[in-house]
């Protein structure tokens, strides 16, 4: 099977919101973009994305998190947009994850925005073990031939300046009930979430960015014997080995779709994996070029 991962399209959409949408955590979030974010995301790049995504004719597409800015109604439905018109994919061959910025409120948790506009998305093959979750149901499984596409949530509301995730003890224990379904568990694990569970931050770095009950994720993926945990949030590429008990599980990320930077491992683009019964066979990186408006490949740094 060919997987296409794209991450942190970060669609933004500002017209016509009124003014009291700002006044709580999207006020900080707007002056970032007016800052700086608005400058370095081209919602033009993931039109392109989504476009030679779709003529390459991969058999599975992952989005991992944050497709929108601000978890506005108008962004949510940029994003659609591209899935439906410049993907056109069906739903059930597309895994989407929310970020945090797609839960950048509790409004937009409350009233289940993320579910509200991705719905055809978010089917699963196994709906009886999921559970509610941030404004949505998860985990959401698809069963494709030698793989098993789990998605998580690790997206929650945070005060500003903090974009922590949290999986939470709910979605841990339907997490375990997957994982010990006969139909995942002979399958080739790929697990999508937006947040990575193996960095090398400072601990107070890891409380204000990242997943919070990590090692609990990682004690329940020990029993897995292959696989692939699939993120974005970094806005860069980067793979990891995280052994388990039976064998390893390979951590990659995918950079931003949107972001324009000068290092080749942060600018715009995806990552397309191989995988079969025995695992990951192959990854690499497809890296946008604005100046002539093509793609090419790269390797995905590793970092031991």
């Amino acid at each position: 099977m060919k997987i296409a991962h794209l991450s942190d399209l970060h669609c933004l959409a500002l017209d016509g919101v009124p003014a009291r949408r700002f006044l709580n955590k999207r006020l900080t979030g707007w002056a970032n973009i007016r800052l700086k974010r608005g400058s370095i995301h081209r919602t033009a790049y993931v039109h392109a994305i989504a476009r030679e995504i779709a003529r390459r004719g991969v058999d599975h597409v992952v989005v991992t998190g944050d497709l929108t800015n601000l978890a506005l109604d108008g962004e949510f439905e940029l994003a659609r947009d591209v899935l439906e018109h410049e993907l056109a994919f069906d739903a059930a061959k597309v895994t989407i994850v929310p970020g945090n910025h797609d839960t950048y409120t509790r409004g937009a948790v409350t009233t289940r925005r993320f579910e509200r506009h991705f719905g055809p998305w978010l089917a699963s093959d196994l709906p009886d073990l999921a559970v509610d979750v941030g404004g949505t149901r998860m985990p959401v499984v698809k069963l494709r031939g030698e793989v098993a596409i789990v998605a998580l949530s690790s997206a929650v509301p945070q005060p500003p300046l903090v974009a922590a995730g949290e999986l939470g003890g709910a979605q841990l224990a339907a997490l375990s009930r997957v994982l010990a379904h006969p139909e995942v568990a002979r399958r080739t694990l790929v697990l999508a979430i937006h947040h990575p569970a193996v960095h090398d931050w400072s601990p107070v770095k890891a409380r204000l960015e990242g997943l919070r009950d990590a090692s609990e994720l990682l004690a329940l993926l020990s029993s897995v014997p292959r696989g692939l945990l699939l993120h974005g949030h970094l806005h860069r590429r980067v793979q990891r080995t995280v052994p388990t008990r039976e064998g390893e599980v390979h951590q990659i990320g995918a950079t931003s779709a949107s972001l324009h930077h000068e290092s080749p491992d942060r600018m715009a683009g995806f990552n397309l994996y191989e995988i079969d019964a025995s695992g990951l066979r192959h990854a690499e990186a497809i890296v946008f070029d604005p100046a002539t408006t093509t793609f090419h490949a790269a390797s995905i740094p590793k970092h031991v």
